[in-house]
């Protein structure tokens, strides 16, 4: 995969447009989470190893393909994760799931660890981290170092906006794990927000402020 994939679907891209929408409601907003999350899910799982298995059809007997390996591991970048993890365990529902608790210092923008609790068996499984922001990408840098530390070795990350400097940021510190967005959005403001953005996610989704 190359480093940025921007899923340019037009399902994607007009679920996209009404989530950005200042007058979508919260529940709207938490459906259209589900809903393009399935979307970039098949993009982000297109390389998912195959093998085959020997089934028998009403017609006849075959080689079919089917998924090798360890389930693959999930892991949502708490809070505004969990909106994406939803949508993709409606596609994948026997992945592993992990959190990873992580805030946004308001005056450095720095990381701040607050809680972990991964899947074993990392290094064995394809891992997808999920946040639906990647911002100054310092939280994405944060949890990705974590992911490895914890043996993950085939990783992904998925957002639903991204923006320069966090790919910048990302690519510069992890370059072998590849991103899949929606959008790759024009800057960042001075309170490091994406522009134009849609707001923060997290309080968008669950009616917070």
């Amino acid at each position: 995969m190359q480093h940025l994939t921007i899923v340019d679907h037009p399902l994607v891209q007009h679920k996209l447009t009404l989530m950005r929408r200042t007058d979508t409601s919260t529940a709207g907003f938490r459906q259209l989470l589900r809903e393009i999350s399935l979307l970039l899910a098949y993009e982000v799982t297109r390389e998912l190893e195959l093998t085959t298995t020997r089934i028998e059809t009403p017609l006849c007997e075959m080689d079919a393909p089917m998924l090798e390996g360890k389930k693959l591991a999930l892991v949502s970048i708490l809070r505004a994760g969990n909106g994406l993890l939803d949508g993709i365990l409606e596609l994948i529902p026997a992945a592993r799931v992990g959190f990873v608790g992580l805030y946004r210092d308001p005056e450095t923008l720095q990381p701040v660890q607050y809680y972990c609790k991964l899947p074993a068996n990392l290094d064995e499984r394809m891992t997808i981290a999920v946040d639906p922001m990647l911002a100054t990408g310092n939280s994405s840098v944060a949890a990705i170092d974590l992911l490895k530390e914890a043996g993950a070795k085939n990783l992904r990350f998925l957002c639903l906006l991204a923006s320069p400097e966090g790919v910048a940021r990302m690519k510069d510190a992890h370059p072998d794990v590849p991103i899949v967005t929606a959008a790759l959005d024009e800057r960042l403001n001075e309170k490091g927000y994406i522009l134009p953005g849609l707001g923060d996610a997290g309080d968008r989704m669950f009616g917070t402020k």
